[in-house]
């Protein structure tokens, strides 16, 4: 289960417009960015959004890739989550992302990283779950 969760907000978005009007458009590109990277995928959703933007989910062998385009913004947001379980895919999640980031070409990036995995061992009663909580505000 553990591996890198990365959460990313790409503003000012000058790439090609279709990236951020076309269901297709940006199915392709996401494809392009996963498999380039090494990731495998296992299935696709995206829609179409009328006279707007597009949403749209890759599953990947090794977790997924989900985003969503505001035309209207000239932005797009994402998140990417490779898992380690047969090796470390963190260089293959960075790969994605960069490529995500050539083609859409933001002026301006948020960007969130999770590390994903075990807890800790720690004090908990008897037949409840360990629950590691992580909030942060903005």
């Amino acid at each position: 289960m553990n591996g890198l969760h990365i959460l990313a907000e790409f503003h000012d978005c000058a790439g090609e417009r279709r990236l951020l009007l076309d269901a297709e458009a940006l199915a392709a590109l996401c494809r392009h960015a996963c498999t380039g990277a090494g990731l495998e995928v296992v299935a696709a959703a995206f829609h179409q959004f009328p006279a707007a933007g597009a949403t749209g989910a890759l599953v990947l062998a090794e977790s997924h890739l989900a985003i969503h385009t505001w035309p209207e913004l000239d932005a797009a947001s994402f998140d990417l989550y490779v898992c380690n379980h047969s090796r470390d895919n963190r260089a293959a999640a960075e790969a994605a992302y960069d490529s995500l980031r050539a083609a859409l070409k933001p002026g301006r990036i948020v960007r969130r990283e999770v590390m994903r995995g075990e807890i800790g061992q720690g004090a908990r009663v008897a037949g409840d779950p360990l629950e590691h909580r992580v909030t942060t505000i903005e």
